[in-house]
């Protein structure tokens, strides 16, 4: 009996052996035996062979002689680099087919599963193209090139041919032997037992906000970045909403499932050795040996013609990760040959980031574990496809193919450059999908489209991508209220020309394909033509006075086409308000035809003798357009290019002068006058201005900083010469109207009374007034012809003693004084974190959650600002019992919600801050982009700051909130004007001048609180305003946008005790007193930073607690002395110097 039972066992340990060395054994040996392999000599003569089959002679030292042979003696195998000339078998493929299969000689075609099956389109027109080191640089060579890396002057430049015939494959390179007898790419050290890789990249890759210099390969089908958890559970869901405590990865997943190395057929075409490669080609801009040339073009015109956005677009570094017949975990009997294979191609410049993915053969769908049957792989959950940030922030799921059934449609989908198989993506900030996609349907589709923002003008040609596109079915694109025909350009991409919008901000942009209703949409931001993106300059000023004698413009030539033989045409239109609806019209010609090289000079002495129809036209703006629209892109369709608003006297004077006489000047501002006396005074509707620079810094409630005059990016001051600043009212008053105020070198506010160039109130807003369509509510077109029109016919025209320009100046836009300016209240967070309420109380209170930092208890005149808390990471000595700001979410009585996060720490290489409007992302990264407005609200970011570091976000009722990052510590200030006093709550007070009634709880009552008793204020005062998602009467509900099913319990906890001891004398063992003294050497008396070091042991959140808590120390401190700052007696026509405007503020000045 033992016996047998020993021979059992012995014959199961046996087959359990034989089962896992056929699962893990190599092809390598058969592989080469096929590859090397040379059929048997005969005795015929030598004939053509079939076109199914050549072989390349390749001579390592001479230049090789190609020939085309069916018989060759058979020799004995040596090592590559070490053979004579040998005959290497060579598929040509141009194209990527579904069923053809091609055959090497001496094979007979045979499909088979796991056989990667190839198309039957021959190259072989080009010949064969071998180099003299003996390489055969034929696209589906699995040989690898030799490694010679190039960056020397007068390299290799690739033909057009060359070009064409390498992106006439499908499949990127990916080679199982070198020219040394290495095994190239694949990698052998990736099987059942190790399934992934650490691989350094020793680059910058952006993916999903985050940056990484390395990468983990898998079997299973991704890229990783970080550990996944423990354990997966079917279907998969991404981001893991139980991060931190369960690993959350950042992955790229083409085919996310478990796979093991499949088996291949003798008869497959593709004797590559099964299982995963990889290929790393870096630097590649300044590449200029044969691979890198062809890589990075390659490349680089695969995504610029497969993606929209993605114009300028040059890779740095590419990775290609190719997983080749690999098969399911847990099949048995012949489940290896029931393979997929598929290739990823990641192309980065280190800022972009683009994904290729290339399905070439599924087979399968999902392994045992998923649900999957053990012979086919059919059924269960099938394969994740999309990708995973990490951290617990965000995720996509490529769908409806991603663990779904029609998964295996991937392989004929996407078409991407034209291939059924390809689908791109660009990955370095979100993921914006760059093929087409037929498979989805719903009542709101999101759109793909570059660029996403345009001139008010019109002529911005959109690229669009979302559905499928068919050249006989027609595409409307809907622009708000304007709809333009789109034009067919290949499956995946329509163009769209922007037309004239009377409209500013985000707008509706939707598509209609054929019948369909419009359910493809997205946001367009139309840009104001005075804010608009600068595409025509002007060298000089020339064109702003009375009779120049020459124009210099310039313009980008690439931004109309890349043809140098273009030409183009430039002309003239104007814009004027005599009737209800805005008239924007075409004036004349400048150049019909000139070449396309960037500069022209315009003498305005060609057209004097000319007679418009519309000469009362004094302003307008130049175009620019191709004269031959097919030169773009071979379309019928150009780009046009406006210049910023322009005054038009250099063209229209001669007329002008012809009309009134010499004094044609004087006559467009007396009719000005006359007509402007006829509307209605705007000036009491404005707030008033600041009465010096440094209040009007300060007043982000009201006041940003003009276009214009900038101290920070346009310091000209043009229309305003002596000032450094100016500032103008962020949002419109009711009526439309717009404040501007502007300072002079010694900070003092500028006046009209003293000069023409003072500050000058505005009948219309540059963001103009609902409904846009309706004459004096034009965005910028509207303004220029009621504020800037007349400012050049009465006074830049005239002499400043004019009449016309002193009515101008004293009558009908007088400067207002500072005389009642009232400056704002301000509160704010900051650290770990600590309170200044409005009326300068300041306090600490460490509370988990989300909670009202203030709101109005007025219910005709609303607002909330809420923020979010989490608790400080782990110091050295462990547990941080402290919290810090991480968000802040803000609305208005009935305005668009703003909410400003901070970014995770390995996120904010590009962008510090979130800023989300309505739950949708925004950005402030191009100038035209810095100032951006919503319903009752804008927000704009400094224009000398490009990483979203600081934002501030500006109501119509004169409330501003900035929120300013500094090494991932945030602080948050709020900015009320006075019609708020005594009508605030929450964790910044009551504001009423009186500290005693700071601590307001939500049903009106006051508690009181002892301020070194940190426990009572956290559970008697802070937790009152602890927020839910559901409406609590006196707190309301939270405004913060949920992710991931995210709610507000998942950042409260009322429970979680915080340390409640202020001093660090008092908190810190003995045995730290080092901590201590050097808490109180970073920090001198500043109790707050104190306590911060001491909690967390950081310097920098030491640093930037001293930092903002003095900082809005002075702020207070600044208004608080400053509520009565001038007085002035009898304003007329003395200069300032003489008045002097002496300042009663408490004793300054």
């Amino acid at each position: 009996m033992r016996f047998k039972l020993f021979v059992v066992c012995a014959l199961a340990c046996g087959f359990m052996a034989y089962v896992l060395a056929n699962e893990n054994i190599s092809t390598e040996e058969l592989e080469d035996q096929i590859v090397n392999a040379v059929p048997e000599p005969v005795k015929k003569p030598v004939t053509k062979p079939k076109p199914q089959a050549e072989f390349v002679e390749v001579v390592p030292k001479a230049t090789p002689v190609v020939k085309k042979v069916e018989v060759e003696e058979k020799t004995k195998t040596k090592p590559l680099a070490l053979q004579k000339p040998t005959l290497i078998p060579v598929v040509h493929v141009t194209s990527r087919g579904t069923d053809d299969i091609l055959t090497v000689a001496g094979l007979k075609p045979q499909k088979m599963f796991g056989a990667l099956i190839m198309p039957n389109d021959y190259m072989g027109e080009l010949g064969y193209d071998v180099d003299n080191s003996g390489y055969n640089w034929d696209p589906n060579n699995n040989v690898a090139p030799p490694t010679t890396y190039s960056v020397a002057a007068g390299g290799y430049t690739i033909t057009p041919a060359r070009l064409a015939e390498l992106r006439s494959t499908f499949m990127y390179w990916y080679f199982d032997k070198d020219m040394y007898g290495g095994r190239a790419d694949y990698q052998f050290d990736i099987h059942a037992s190790m399934t992934q890789l650490h691989k350094n990249l020793n680059f910058q890759l952006p993916f999903y906000g985050f940056r990484f210099n390395y990468t983990r390969l898998s079997l299973n089908g991704y890229l990783e970045f970080s550990d996944p958890p423990e354990y997966l559970t079917y279907p998969l869901v991404f981001p893991i909403k139980d991060w931190p405590i369960k690993n959350d990865p950042s992955f790229m997943g083409i085919f996310f499932s478990k796979c093991r190395v499949g088996r291949i057929y003798p008869s497959d075409i593709d004797q590559r050795t099964p299982g995963v490669y990889f290929r790393v080609e870096r630097d590649l801009m300044g590449r200029t040996d044969r691979f890198g040339v062809e890589v990075r073009e390659r490349t680089m015109w695969d995504i610029r013609q497969g993606v929209v956005g993605a114009d300028t677009f040059i890779p740095k570094h590419v990775v290609i990760a190719t997983w080749k017949n690999v098969s399911f975990a847990g099949g048995i009997d012949n489940s290896l040959y029931t393979t997929n294979t598929f290739q990823m191609i990641l192309a980065t410049d280190e800022v972009y980031t683009y994904i290729m993915f290339n399905y070439a053969v599924l087979n399968w769908l999902s392994h045992t574990e998923a649900g999957g049957d053990t012979t086919k792989g059919e059924g269960g959950v099938p394969a994740y496809v999309g990708f995973n940030a990490g951290n617990g922030t965000q995720a996509y799921e490529y769908k409806p193919y991603s663990q779904n059934m029609v998964i295996r449609d991937l392989a004929n989908r996407g078409w991407a450059n034209g291939f059924p198989g390809r689908h791109i993506f660009r990955v370095d900030e979100q993921i914006l999908i760059g093929s087409c996609n037929k498979d989805i349907d719903a009542a709101l589709l999101p759109l793909t489209f570059a660029p996403e923002s345009g001139n008010m003008l019109g002529g911005q040609v959109v690229n669009i991508t979302g559905p499928c596109f068919d050249p006989s079915i027609r595409v409307t694109c809907h622009f708000d209220t304007e709809s333009v025909l789109g034009t067919y350009v290949d499956r995946n991409r329509v163009i769209c020309v922007q037309p004239y919008l009377k409209a500013e901000g985000y707008i509706r942009f939707q598509i209609s394909v054929g019948t369909q209703r419009f359910k493809w949409r997205g946001k367009y931001f139309v840009e104001t033509p005075a804010a608009a993106t600068e595409k025509i300059f002007f060298t000089t000023d020339d064109v702003h006075k009375k009779n120049p004698s020459e124009i210099r413009i310039t313009w980008t030539q690439y931004n109309l086409t890349s043809n140098a033989n273009a030409n183009v045409m430039i002309s003239l239109w104007g814009y004027r308000e005599t009737k209800i609806e805005p008239q924007l019209e075409y004036i004349d010609v400048i150049e019909a035809s000139y070449s396309n090289t960037g500069s022209y000079v315009i003498t305005p002495s060609n057209y004097i003798n000319r007679n418009n129809v519309n000469r009362d036209m004094q302003f307008g703006f130049l175009q620019i357009n191709l004269t031959q629209p097919d030169q773009y892109s071979g379309l019928a369709i150009s780009p046009v290019l406006w210049s910023r608003p322009i005054p038009l006297a250099w063209y229209m004077a001669p007329q002008w002068e012809r009309q009134h006489g010499k004094r044609w000047a004087r006559a467009l501002c007396d009719n000005w006058i006359r007509a402007d006396r006829f509307l209605r005074n705007f000036a009491a509707d404005l707030p008033l201005c600041p009465c010096t620079l440094d209040q009007a810094v300060l007043d982000k409630g009201r006041f940003r900083p003009d276009r214009e005059c900038d101290k920070d990016s346009n310091p000209s001051c043009l229309r305003h010469r002596g000032a450094i600043h100016c500032v103008v009212s962020g949002t419109p008053v009711a009526q439309g109207a717009e404040q501007q105020c502007c300072y002079d070198r010694y900070g003092f506010l500028m006046l009209t009374y003293d000069q023409m160039w003072g500050s000058r109130p505005r009948r219309v807003h540059n963001l103009g007034k609902m409904p846009w369509n309706e004459a004096s509510k034009v965005p910028s077109l509207s303004m220029w012809f009621h504020d800037m029109r007349p400012f050049y016919s009465c006074c830049y025209w005239q002499e400043e003693q004019a009449v016309g320009c002193e009515t101008y100046r004293f009558e009908r836009r007088p400067s207002q004084d500072c005389v009642a300016y009232q400056a704002p209240g301000i509160a704010g967070v900051f650290g770990d974190p600590h309170f200044v309420t409005f009326d300068g109380q300041a306090y600490t209170f460490n509370g988990l959650g989300e909670f009202v930092l203030a709101r109005s208890v007025d219910e005709s005149n609303r607002f909330e600002v809420q923020g979010r808390f989490e608790q400080l990471p782990t110091n050295y000595y462990g547990e941080v019992k402290a919290t810090q700001l991480t968000a802040v979410a803000m609305r208005g009585n009935t305005t668009t919600t703003i909410e400003v996060r901070l970014r995770p720490l390995h996120a904010r290489w590009r962008y510090r801050l979130d800023v989300l409007a309505d739950g949708r992302r925004v950005y402030f990264d191009r100038e035209s982009l810095k100032f951006q407005h919503f319903d009752g609200v804008s927000v704009y970011t400094p224009t000398y700051l490009l990483n979203q570091s600081q934002v501030v976000v500006q109501f119509d009722a004169g409330i501003g909130v900035e929120v300013v990052e500094n090494e991932g510590y945030m602080t948050g200030r709020v900015f009320l004007p006075w019609k708020f006093i005594n009508k605030t709550a929450g964790l910044f007070g009551n504001w009423s001048f009186n500290k005693l009634d700071d601590f307001m709880l939500p049903n009106g009552q006051v508690a009181q609180l002892n301020l070194n008793d940190l426990r009572s204020i956290h559970t008697n005062f802070g937790l009152k305003w602890m927020l839910t998602d559901r409406e609590v009467p006196g707190v309301g509900a939270a405004l913060f946008t949920r992710e991931f099913g995210r709610m507000s319990s998942y950042y409260a906890n009322a429970t979680f005790q915080p340390n409640y001891v202020l001093d660090p004398a008092d908190f810190l063992p003995t045995n730290r007193t080092y901590d201590l003294e050097r808490a109180e050497e970073l920090c001198g008396e500043c109790m707050q930073c104190q306590y911060d070091y001491a909690m967390t042991l950081n310097r920098d959140l030491a640093h930037f607690t001293k930092n903002y808590y003095d900082t809005i120390v002075n702020m207070q401190a600044e208004n608080a002395a400053c509520r009565v700052l001038w007085c002035v007696a009898n304003p007329s026509f003395r200069s300032k110097v003489e008045l002097r405007f002496y300042a009663r503020c408490q004793g300054v000045l």
